[in-house]
């Protein structure tokens, strides 16, 4: 596999679409010699980063930044998301004062056993329980966080994960896949917060489908250098007509996930808001089947040797496998199905 080889920019959109932005985090994170293994390099790229100006901008260098390391997506992806929904609340008209210089992560995660509760006193807010799931709490400045306002609502808030009332716990991480992107709990005592939009809000915003999209197409971009080890593998003197047949499944399981994600920026760029949850999910569930088709078409063609001999084929595969498990396979089928049958069945 050709590792240092990028897929040619851009990925899913073209190139007269104002991506000059898109363009020079690119050149930025080339510069880095381990981008995503070398966590401090790489946090200060994504800090030194100006958000896209557009939705379609952000899920091209979320795909662009996969294709280069699977790692460095997943630390950017949280961090634009973080940013992208304090620019929703301040249109939605909610003051946030807070300052967003630094690294930013989104913690809403719940888990059996804890929770965070949210309490208010003469005006101020404090945050107090365990939140599970904090991927690079130990490493970040600050993240939005929810917390249970009452026994049944939550609200964002944001918190300075450099309060000494915030602990961020080193563990259990036994990953092999995103080895460095610690995702472990945070124990929070009483540290000051700031509520970002009401109870309820950070779920019922257009952006919260808008996110979950970002990620599909992290995973996305993290799978074509797969297929790009397919394709040499099917150019080479040894191939025949199986090498080919495992490209194929991959090539066009990865295309109809293309489609999908740039008709669904498409839709959202422009303003669409009808079934914009089922939307998302139908897009998360194709973009997830195409990069574990090809994950198995990769395995089977190519055998053992790139798993272990190949250091940045094997790190990505692992990275892929464990990032992607962010969907919830039959869970979130399920969930598409009820809606379909409730009547949300819009194309």
């Amino acid at each position: 596999m050709s590792a240092s080889v990028h897929p040619p920019f851009p990925l899913l959109l073209t190139d007269d679409d104002g991506l000059d932005d898109v363009r020079a985090a690119l050149s930025a994170a080339d510069a880095i010699a381990d981008l995503g293994t070398d966590l401090t390099a790489t946090l200060a790229w994504v800090v030194g980063i100006s958000r896209p100006r557009s939705l379609r901008g952000t899920w091209e260098l979320l795909a662009c930044t996969a294709a280069r390391d699977v790692a460095a997506a997943r630390v950017l992806e949280p961090h634009l998301d973080a940013l992208g929904i304090l620019d929703e609340a301040a249109a939605a008209g909610f003051e946030v004062p807070v300052d967003r210089d630094g690294s930013w992560g989104v913690f809403a995660a719940e888990g059996p056993g804890v929770r965070v509760q949210a309490r208010r006193d003469a005006g101020t807010w404090t945050l107090h329980g365990t939140k599970p799931w904090c991927s690079l709490a130990g490493d970040l400045t600050h993240a939005l966080v929810t917390a249970w306002v009452d026994d049944d609502h939550r609200q964002l808030f944001a918190l300075d994960l450099r309060d000494p009332a915030v602990t961020a716990r080193t563990g259990p991480w036994h990953a092999r896949g995103l080895e460095r992107v610690v995702s472990a709990p945070i124990d929070i005592d009483g540290a000051t917060a700031v509520p970002v939009g009401e109870p309820g809000w950070y779920l019922r915003r257009p952006g919260f489908a808008h996110g979950g999209v970002g990620v599909a197409a992290c995973w996305w971009g993290g799978a074509l250098p797969l297929r790009s080890a397919l394709a040499e593998a099917a150019r080479g003197d040894r191939a025949d007509q199986l090498s080919r047949v495992h490209l194929g499944r991959a090539d066009t399981a990865l295309w109809a996930a293309r489609a999908v994600l740039v008709e669904t920026a498409g839709v959202f760029g422009a303003g669409g808001s009808a079934s914009t949850g089922l939307r998302a999910a139908r897009a998360r569930a194709v973009v997830v089947e195409a990069v574990e088709t090809t994950l198995a078409e990769a395995a089977h063609a190519l055998g053992p040797l790139p798993l272990v001999a190949d250091e940045a084929y094997a790190r990505r595969v692992a990275d892929l496998q464990v990032y992607v498990r962010q969907h919830h396979a039959a869970r979130d089928l399920a969930k598409i199905g009820g809606d379909v049958a409730e009547g949300a069945d819009a194309w």
